[in-house]
């Protein structure tokens, strides 16, 4: 069984919407800021993709 991972990374976000890692880095806090989030705080998935307005399945099926 694969195991689905609850964070999401720079790099995830590199892959997801193909822009470079200091973009994805960009997009992680301004997600941090808007959620209010500390800064040894993690993004989940779920957030991005409730912020990115992307299809959840579609996005764990590009990170592993």
């Amino acid at each position: 069984m694969m195991k689905k991972r609850i964070c999401i990374y720079p790099q995830d976000v590199e892959i997801i919407t193909g822009k470079s890692e200091r973009y994805g880095r960009k997009v992680i806090k301004t997600i941090k800021d808007n959620l209010k989030k500390e800064k040894h705080q993690l993004v989940t998935v779920e957030e991005f993709c409730n912020y990115m307005g992307l299809d959840i399945s579609r996005v764990e099926g590009l990170i592993h």
